[in-house]
């Protein structure tokens, strides 16, 4: 019996996706629940698990754009049972200490034998030179890939007509490699001196999550008035009392406590202050929400994902960092959801985890607010007519002129300051 291998749908709005990897070989046994491939759309990456266990057939390669609910492969359950066993191990022989019984009787001595004259050894015949490895036909474009990449083309199964090897399997290669762009195998391809001189450039498609974030930054900055302003913010307050209560927070909730929910608890309580920066624009109308749907943003090796904290003016702290924890176990076993990126209201950016000192973030349309954290570094600073020395983060709010304010944004990036800096005003509401 042959199972299909289809390609799920993500979201109503979700026409195709591209098969981006197989995890598993063709002709591979694979058990049931195993991870067959992923897929990727313009918003968000997915794993498909195997339905049963079975013998796999590949029908679609990797790196094809396929539409959903189109078949990719098949899994062969009647494969699984004929699978060859194991190979059992050999006796174990006797071990080198144990000492044979001795015969019942002594051994007659042989007479000694006469030496035979001794032999001259025969010369050895040298081993013959292997035919030289012909190279299969190629376009100066692929061999100048092969040959920048130290590709072993003997690895490479040729798409193109009788078995050419194509740009497109070349890429493919290296897309499927386990750890990006591998280290050279082989020596060089020969090339011409045209040829030596584009080696030092490769072209890849982009991919639809790629393509798909370029375009919303693009239509951000060409469709808003967008600006940003500025703060700084002591973080001292807010590390002693995470460090007072993280472990005792951790051992009683299952989970860390961060700074992130010290952001997302402050920003619900400034976006209450000033609705306009949780609306949006559509048309002639201005939208507000009575609620805070915060995205916060997460870095991946595919691209920015946002996914959205919904109702988070209802959530505790640690309600918070548990839908965070939950989150990046998703986007790590690409198991985000469509639906998990939607609806949000105002974002959250954090580039202080990559080193960020300070930026100014790009708008998550249609939101009209997001606010960028940063690196906490140790900074001169004056309290009470003293220089001390104290932790420091900058923040930035870039917001849409259109229908926020300067009063508005500044009023809002103050308050999240206030609540940062003496973190007991957000429990208060003060």
């Amino acid at each position: 019996m042959a199972i299909e291998i289809t390609i799920p749908s993500v979201g109503e709005s979700i026409t195709e996706a591209l098969l981006a990897e197989w995890f598993k070989a063709d002709g591979e046994t694979v058990q049931k629940e195993d991870p067959l491939l992923v897929i990727e759309t313009d918003k968000v990456t997915l794993e498909v698990v195997a339905e049963a266990s079975g013998v796999l057939k590949i029908t679609v390669p990797a790196g094809e754009t396929v539409s959903i609910g189109a078949v990719v492969g098949e899994i062969d359950t009647a494969g699984a049972a004929a699978a060859p066993p194991k190979a059992e191990a050999p006796e174990p022989a006797a071990a080198a200490d144990e000492i044979p019984p001795a015969p019942t009787e002594a051994a007659p001595t042989p007479p000694p034998e006469t030496p035979a004259p001794p032999t001259q050894p025969a010369p050895t015949p040298a081993a013959p030179t292997p035919p030289a490895k012909a190279v299969p036909p190629m376009s100066p474009s692929v061999r100048r890939l092969v040959a920048e990449k130290r590709i072993d083309i003997d690895a490479i199964r040729g798409s193109g007509p009788g078995g050419r090897i194509t740009k497109g399997d070349i890429l493919l290669h290296l897309e499927q490699a386990p750890v990006g762009i591998p280290e050279p195998v082989c020596p060089p391809v020969e090339m011409g001196a045209a040829d030596a001189a584009a080696a030092q450039e490769v072209r890849q498609p982009m991919s639809p999550i790629r393509k798909r974030i370029a375009s919303r930054l693009l239509a951000a900055k060409q469709n808003t008035a967008m600006l940003t302003t500025f703060n700084e913010i002591d973080m001292q307050r807010t590390i002693e009392i995470r460090g007072a209560y993280k472990e005792a927070f951790e051992k009683r909730h299952g989970v860390r406590l961060g700074f992130m929910s010290f952001f997302v608890k402050a920003c619900v309580e400034a976006l209450k202050e000033v609705p306009e920066i949780n609306a949006f624009i559509d048309g002639d109308d201005i939208i507000y929400h009575n609620y805070q749907h915060v995205g916060v943003a997460v870095g991946t090796e595919r691209g920015l994902v946002v996914p959205v904290i919904r109702h988070a003016e209802r959530l505790s702290f640690a309600e918070i960092e548990q839908t965070i924890v939950d989150y990046v176990k998703k986007i790590t076993a690409n198991r985000l959801e469509l639906a998990d990126l939607e609806g949000g209201t105002f974002t959250v950016s954090n580039g202080g985890v990559y080193g960020s000192l300070l930026s100014t973030p790009i708008l998550n349309m249609p939101q009209s607010g997001i606010l960028g954290m940063h690196k906490t570094e140790k900074r001169p600073v004056v309290v009470d007519d003293e220089i001390v020395i104290r932790p420091m983060m900058y923040v930035a709010l870039s917001y849409d002129h259109r229908i926020v304010d300067g009063k508005g944004a500044v009023t809002f990036l103050k308050r999240v300051k206030e609540f940062i800096e003496n973190p007991e005003r957000i429990l208060l509401e003060v």
